[in-house]
């Protein structure tokens, strides 16, 4: 029964239909599971930005501790990727070598070796991309602008608006650490961040538009 499903004797377009169907069910899933972390991320920080500066008395390393949190929703967010972006490639695997050939067969298929890839990817699922590469993805997406959002409260909230009444670096203190230390660390933790958003690499994630892409699309129109 399964050598012959997708023959032509055997009408394939029903079963090609209700297999596409189905990916895009499970791939529509885990896109909404990315959209709620990255919203539970936004409302956190707004509810610790509002505590932070509701009074002067408030310390700052309240908004260090969203820094954490924050990073915890992109840990969780990157696993959700992963995920999703196995469903994602198989969609995209169809989409290319079945749908956009039956569109235009003058193109040809892009990937002659589709079908077996995509057998073998049924029989032992696996993931495309790197945690790695699954956090730059979510930093370029949503959470680098988050951590700068917080980062520039955080430097307000020292420089300008000191709540233990000592200059700066003494005001980036926490209880007995100074505020250089404070300051090299969060400095660091930015450092890294920004390393593995720009570090150049060969995306495994293929098929997937990019910000500059859809950016080059926007001045073409």
């Amino acid at each position: 029964m399964g050598r012959g499903f997708f023959e032509e004797s055997s009408s394939p377009g029903g079963s090609m239909a209700h297999l596409y169907r189905g990916e895009i069910h499970r791939m529509k899933l885990w896109r909404e599971r990315l959209d709620r972390t990255s919203n539970w991320a936004v409302t956190l920080i707004a509810a610790i930005l509002t505590y932070a500066f509701s009074s002067a008395s408030r310390p700052h390393y309240v908004i260090l501790v969203g820094v954490v949190m924050v990073s915890i929703f992109l840990v969780i967010e990157a696993r959700r990727y992963r995920g999703y972006d196995m469903w994602r490639s198989r969609v995209r695997m169809l989409q290319r070598n079945v749908f956009a050939y039956s569109l235009d067969p003058s193109q040809g298929i892009e990937d002659p070796d589709w079908r077996p890839r995509l057998s073998r990817d049924y029989r032992e699922p696996r993931v495309k991309v790197s945690y790695e590469e699954a956090i730059a993805h979510r930093l370029r997406r949503v959470y680098l602008p988050l951590f700068t959002v917080l980062l520039a409260a955080w430097l307000f909230r020292i420089l300008a608006t000191p709540s233990t009444g000592s200059t700066w670096p003494a005001s980036a203190s926490v209880g007995v650490l100074p505020g250089t230390a404070i300051i090299a660390v969060v400095g660091a933790f930015y450092a890294v961040l920004v390393g593995i958003t720009f570090r150049p690499r060969i995306w495994q994630a293929t098929g997937e538009l990019r910000r500059s892409e859809v950016g080059a699309w926007d001045d073409i129109e």
